[in-house]
């Protein structure tokens, strides 16, 4: 049922005793088959007509903001002030044309995270912490004492002022996920003198700087090489390269694969392992070793160049890579370049007497040579293929030059800018529906503050910068910056302070062991948190900070890289208020502001309700021409004063009302609209009227632009065409002698796919969820049997950057040698033997930079052992709660 249905309830009018006292009442008391159940749309239908009858309820658009990608609808039903169920998109009828934004199970039980008992409630410091610093040793393993807002900030304010006068404003390193410019700290640190900041290419692997080669339209705008999910139905043939939407893009991206599907395509994945999506879409599956995806593409290339026939046979679309390539032979390379440096030349052997056959990438990837040339076959120009793949496989050492050679691929089978083709990555948000958004996000209007520090620092070496002082520099701002792509520069360092203001760093990103121990060296280390995480446990002082559920309200969606899809954008409303003295992380930065001396209209001229104001109004939806917008939301005067805000009445496709009401606006799709999206399709027409935004103007199979931008940067060397590279800690490193095939101590290799229990490390506390997925270890059944390793055993994951267990699950969906951690488990450090009890995939993962500074999750080596001593499940370990 719709607000409108039912008599209005103000959350600001909320009893909040009351509201705690019941809330947390029914969030111990829920089972979680109840949960499957209250959560059912259908459930939500059939007792419609007797929720409109009570006199005190509600159907709130509460947010779903995880960084899943799905970004869908979620509502929460309030009755006398406390949630009691929820539900998700009903605001149409469901069809595969359009489709309802349907929530998933992580989403479903938002409300048990919201009013989990485990939130941190009180700002609180360490026991032993004492201004310098303190007892250091026993962060993460300290009591915590309850404070006071004041008392916490004035420490904070005090232990800043202090290290910027003895040691600079660098010695300050803002830690807030994959950018640190966009939180809410970066404007109050930035006013006090500046911080030194961190960057990673976590989501993106080494397709961070694929622009270079491909020319995107839109800075950080990474699907665009994929047709919308309309064109997939026209594909004969889906090939899936490290993809499993089923688990890692949440919404409807798996809908769009499965009408690909009952339109008439195969699928075909190549994976380490048979996945969900593989499984939902009976793809025919090609096992392949992590991080040897490369030598696999050389040898799927090789394969096409040989088995070739223009005229009984045509494979390669030769006029595309002459009119639309460079660098793919000798009479195509780029102006400078040595001409014996083409890829076809590389591919065959030529110069180098190595040809890279099937036979050769066969015996590194593990896919038989025969299914290489027939994957060959079934490629060919004139078959209907679309060529996607995740990026999973890019975030691994030394695999920069993967995303140029995946698309190298697509050009040489003419796969690109026609319907029924395309090639490249679709992940996240926009998986299975690529092109421009259809729905524009607005934009709230504050000022940008810059960072007068310029000091930034990979994530693959930001730990050893800590405890050893010394990093390269690569140049300023995030990687998505085109400042950041500068010489690297070895650089001197000294951090005191780690201020973990958003996000979770030392959870997710590589070498969380060394994280651990930089943590522990630095005076002083605050965190903002809603639980007690791994940025939470090993700080100083925390400060509890509010849910989406409990803001002023916002927007989800609207713009590819803002996650959601390109057809629609989420409205939602403050549920409840701030739980206990839960504050906002912009009342944060406020109130420490005005203790650095600071005023603190510099830090945010004005307020959220205004920001929020701002970006309501600023909406955009495309027309019906799918070329030009208007303003999607109608503003009136009444609108504007109940808000209390500074603005002009607007017309709009939706009046505001209409819109807080139904929580979601989705632009209604049909065959043959306007806003359909075929990727290059302008380029491969007329390639010199419509050139890409590279170096030369055309798809760059030889790019000295890539290469010089990578190799800079002082990591590692890559070439200016795809070239075989052996991957740090890859297949390779399992042997102690490749040549000889002797295996090593470490002999299997370590993946970390994405999990249904959470988004990242968001909702790993959730009891629910903990109860629904076990978080085990895929082991197959051969390794298992190797090892004396039976299913629900103990197992043991040891390598040279530390130890982790989980039990086992053994099973055949997994190719030997290969085992699957999954990604985002808690750390829970046993301080006496040192071993991680929580399966933590990161505690295996070492800091070392290669390349543009990728992450290497999916490139990670370790031996397994059977684990004598029983495991506690997650479900029955206790909640991390504090007071």
């Amino acid at each position: 049922m719709g607000n409108n249905e039912t008599n209005s309830l103000s959350p600001s009018k909320f009893d909040r005793r009351a509201f705690l006292k019941s809330a947390l009442a029914a969030a111990a008391s829920t089972s979680v088959v109840g949960a499957e159940n209250t959560l059912s749309k259908d459930e939500s239908g059939d007792k419609k007509e007797t929720e409109s009858k009570k006199t005190n309820s509600e159907w709130i658009s509460a947010a779903c903001w995880h960084n899943c990608g799905g970004r869908c609808v979620n509502k929460v039903l309030v009755e006398d002030g406390v949630v009691v169920r929820q539900k998700t998109d009903d605001t149409h009828e469901d069809s595969p044309d359009y489709p309802q934004q349907r929530g998933c199970l992580r989403g479903r039980s938002q409300r048990k995270q919201v009013f989990s008992p485990d939130r941190l409630k009180y700002p609180m410091k360490r026991k032993n912490w004492s201004p310098g610093g303190g007892k250091k040793e026993l962060r993460g393993n300290d009591e915590w004492v309850r404070i006071s807002w004041d008392e916490a900030l004035d420490h904070i304010a005090s232990e800043l002022k202090n290290a910027k006068e003895k040691y600079g404003n660098k010695s300050i390193l803002l830690s807030a996920g994959w950018n640190s410019a966009i939180v809410e700290m970066s404007r109050t640190l930035g006013l006090f003198g500046g911080y030194t900041e961190y960057w990673n290419t976590n989501s993106f692997g080494t397709w961070a700087m694929t622009p270079a080669m491909v020319g995107f339209l839109q800075l950080g705008v990474w699907d665009q090489t994929i047709n919308d999910r309309f064109d997939m139905r026209n594909c004969d043939t889906i090939v899936m390269l490290s993809m499993n939407p089923a688990r890692s893009a949440m919404g409807s991206a798996s809908w769009h694969y499965l009408q690909a599907k009952k339109a008439g395509a195969k699928f075909i994945s190549i994976d380490p392992i048979y996945n969900d999506t593989a499984s939902l879409l009976d793809a025919k599956w090609l096992p392949i070793r992590p991080s040897t995806d490369t030598a696999f593409l050389l040898g799927l290339a090789h394969s096409l160049i040989v088995l070739d026939d223009p005229k009984d046979r045509p494979l390669i679309d030769w006029g595309f890579l002459n009119s639309c390539c460079i660098g793919f032979d000798r009479e195509h390379m780029p102006d400078g370049e040595d001409p014996k440096n083409n890829f076809k030349d590389y591919v065959l052997g030529t110069y180098d007497k190595e040809p890279k056959t099937a036979e050769w990438a066969s015996e590194i990837c593990g896919i038989e040579a025969n299914e290489i040339r027939q994957l060959a076959l079934e490629m060919g120009k004139n078959k209907k293929v679309a060529f996607l793949c995740g990026m999973a496989s890019a975030r691994t050492k030394n695999a920069d030059n993967l995303p140029q050679l995946i698309m190298t691929i697509g050009a040489m089978t003419g796969h690109m800018g026609k319907p029924g083709h395309m090639t490249g990555s679709t992940m996240h948000a926009t998986s299975g529906n690529g092109g421009y958004a259809l729905v524009k996000a607005g934009n709230d209007g504050l000022p940008g503050i810059p960072n007068p520090v310029d000091d930034t620092i990979n994530a693959n070496e930001i730990w050893d910068a800590v405890l050893n002082g010394k990093y390269n520099f690569t140049g300023s701002g995030s990687f998505v910056s085109a400042k950041q792509y500068s010489k690297g520069e070895k650089r001197d360092i000294d951090i005191h302070v780690i201020y973990n203001a958003a996000g979770a760093n030392l959870q997710t990103s590589d070498g969380a062991s060394k994280g651990i121990e930089a943590h522990r060296k630095v005076d002083f280390v605050v965190a903002h948190g809603q639980f007690l995480t791994a940025n939470a446990k090993y700080a100083d002082i925390v400060l509890p900070v509010t849910t989406e559920w409990e803001k002023v309200g916002g927007f989800l969606g609207g713009a590819l890289i803002h996650s959601g899809n390109r057809e629609m954008i989420v409205h939602y409303s403050q549920v409840i208020q701030p739980l206990f003295e839960a504050k906002s992380d912009q009342w944060i930065a406020v109130e420490l502001a005005k203790r650095l001396g600071i005023d603190p209209k510099e830090v945010y001229p004005f307020d959220e309700t205004q920001q929020y104001f701002n970006k309501l109004s600023t909406i955009e939806v495309v027309k019906e021409d799918g070329v030009t917008y208007e303003k999607l939301v109608k503003i009136t005067q009444q609108d504007i004063d109940e808000l209390g805000v500074a603005g002009q009445p607007q017309d709009g496709r939706i009046s505001y009302k209409e819109f807080k009401e139904r929580g979601v606006y989705q632009v209604e799709r049909y065959q043959g609209d306007n806003y359909g999206y075929i990727a290059y399709e302008n380029f491969r027409k007329d390639p010199k009227a419509n050139p890409l935004n590279t170096q030369t103007g055309k798809l760059e199979i030889c790019s000295p632009n890539l290469a010089k931008k990578v190799n800079q940067m002082g990591y590692s060397q890559i070439s200016s065409i795809p070239k075989y590279i052996e991957v740090t800690d890859g297949y390779t490193a399992t042997f102690k002698d490749w040549k000889k095939k002797i295996k090593g101590e470490f002999k299997y290799q370590v993946i970390s796919p994405h999990y249904l229990r959470r988004s990242h490390s968001v909702f790993d506390n959730v009891k629910w969820l903990q109860e629904a997925w076990k978080n085990p270890v895929f082991i197959s059944r051969k390794d298992a049997e190797e090892n004396d390793i039976k299913n629900g055993d103990g197992v043991l994951i040891t390598n040279t950057y530390g130890k982790t267990v989980r039990n086992a699950v053994i099973t055949e969906r997994i190719m030997p040698g290969v085992i699957a951690l999954p990604h985002g488990s808690w750390i829970d450090i046993d301080e006496k033997t040192g071993i991680d009890m929580g399966g933590a995939d990161n505690i295996l993962s070492g800091q070392t930079p290669t390349g543009q500074g990728a992450s290497g999750f999916n490139s990670i080596i370790a031996k397994i052992e059977k684990y004598s001593q029983n495991l506690i499940p997650d479900v029955d370990k206790p909640a991390r709660i504090v007071f």
